[in-house]
């Protein structure tokens, strides 16, 4: 069974009222926590690609990345989950995990299950919450995310009517 309905969180998706790109985060991390993500990429066979500005390199240790310089290009990594869904994690620090999602590859019950399913990897890999907030959020108002206790993604704010 799904852990969201597309009817019920359709709202949450709906760029026009939550802008197209939503925050989704892992707060309180740490370099071990970016290294078991970059571990789980490389070992899930999802497609993805590292770069630093517009370098592509292979993915290098997280306590490598984290250690740059604050004015050397911001590393990204991009994921694949599917053909068609591109996640984007950027590594900004050593306290959250980042990444964006264009909730235009998000919509319809099919693609929501599959996001779903990605949260709850990763959660489940890092043993943490994985939060989203609307695009431009402080993080401080999820309306979605995984819960560790009930090991499935969970809505935590009432949806926006779309």
């Amino acid at each position: 069974m799904a852990d969201l309905l597309w009817d019920d969180v359709k709202g949450f998706f709906d760029p026009d009222l939550m802008g197209s790109l939503p925050d989704v985060f892992v707060p309180e991390i740490s370099a071990e926590d970016w290294q078991a993500v970059l571990d789980l990429v490389g070992a899930s066979g999802w497609k993805h690609q590292y770069s630093e500005g517009e370098t592509v390199l292979t993915v290098p240790r997280a306590e490598a990345v984290l250690s740059r310089s604050a004015d050397a290009e911001c590393p990204r990594l991009r994921v694949w989950p599917t053909a068609d869904v591109l996640v984007i994690f950027r590594l900004y620090s050593v306290e959250e995990i980042d990444f964006d999602v264009d909730l235009r590859e998000l919509q319809g019950q099919e693609r929501l299950d599959m996001f779903c399913g990605f949260l709850q990897v990763l959660g489940r890999r890092l043993g943490k919450p994985v939060l989203m907030d609307p695009e431009g959020g402080d993080d401080s108002h999820p309306v979605l995310g995984f819960d560790v206790e009930s090991d499935r993604v969970v809505l935590l704010a009432e949806p926006p009517v779309s």
